[in-house]
């Protein structure tokens, strides 16, 4: 006797990728990755505000890394994957097909946040420890996005887990299989553990500026190192290995090298973590204005 109401034995594929809201065609992929900003910057402002610092600096900051990751991720996904640029126009600009490449990304968005920290006075190791998870969390979420465009996804598998894709988004040399491994799923799982183990280490351990962005950088790139060696998709390749998979072994290594070195360095300066008074007017909010003297916010942050 067959028991009715069974699970099934796969994970379905969604049947939209997206939908229309008057003249305007909403794509779940952005909308995941602007939930995931959203989630990013309140965990980020209540991190930075238990750290002394002002969480208004955190939604200015936002506007100037958020376009930076995107140009960064749409240039690294250019460069590594040609063969996956629409075929027109706006093709190298099109990030709702094929995406982003996060190493580009994250590393052009850093670069414009030290650069505006810096222009506040503010010390970026701090920060950098304080957004670490709020990172993690965004590109957790913004894998959603990935499940909806029905990518990111691994080798065949008979697993009740399986995902389940359509025909005519199978890769070649696939298109007999009907189920594969949920990889985007795997990151989703692993951006959250590692997000909220980030969390706990900075309140557990004294840690050092940059020392939580760098165990981020180590962490993500791990994970990646197994999602590079089960992937299909198209992908540029190096030893007959993906180049990602080299790019992740790359990450790794200087992600722990970069936690070594930052926990063994001196404090020599102290950490600011407010604004100047004389700076308020470059990006701050008025609610900045009924800040305390400046001697108050070179205090020195010891740990999180």
């Amino acid at each position: 006797m067959h028991a009715t109401g069974a699970l099934p034995q796969f994970i379905p594929s969604p049947p939209i990728n997206g939908f229309s809201l008057g003249p305007l065609d909403i794509h779940i992929y952005a909308l995941g990755y602007i939930v995931g900003i959203i989630c990013a910057v309140f965990l980020t402002r209540r991190r930075w505000a238990a750290m002394g610092g002002d969480p208004d600096i955190v939604l200015d900051l936002a506007l100037w890394v958020v376009p930076a990751g995107i140009i960064g991720g749409r240039i690294y996904f250019d460069i590594t994957t040609p063969q996956d640029i629409p075929h027109v126009w706006y093709g190298p600009f099109a990030v709702w097909s094929g995406g982003l490449g996060i190493w580009g990304g994250v590393a052009l968005a850093a670069l414009v946040g030290v650069w505006r920290l810096k222009r506040w006075g503010i010390t970026a190791g701090p920060f950098a420890n304080a957004i670490a998870p709020g990172l993690l969390v965004a590109q957790g979420i913004g894998r959603i996005g990935n499940y909806f465009n029905k990518e990111l996804f691994g080798s065949p598998t008979t697993l009740p887990w399986g995902l389940q894709i359509p025909f005519g988004y199978r890769p070649a040399g696939y298109t007999q299989f009907a189920t594969f491994q949920p990889t985007f799923l795997y990151e989703l799982i692993w951006d959250f553990a590692l997000a909220g183990l980030l969390i706990w280490i900075g309140h557990r351990f004294a840690v050092k500026r940059w020392s939580l962005f760098a165990l981020y950088v180590a962490g993500y790139s791990a994970f990646r190192i197994f999602e590079e060696s089960v992937r299909i998709d198209s992908s540029e390749y190096f030893l007959g290995l993906r180049l990602n998979f080299f790019v992740a072994i790359a990450g790794t290594i200087a992600g722990l090298a970069w936690f070594i070195i930052a926990q063994r360095l001196p404090e020599r300066q102290p950490i600011r973590v407010r604004p100047p008074e004389d700076d308020k007017a470059d990006g701050s909010s008025s609610s900045q204005a009924e800040e305390k003297k400046d001697d108050e916010a070179d205090a020195s942050i010891r740990s999180e």
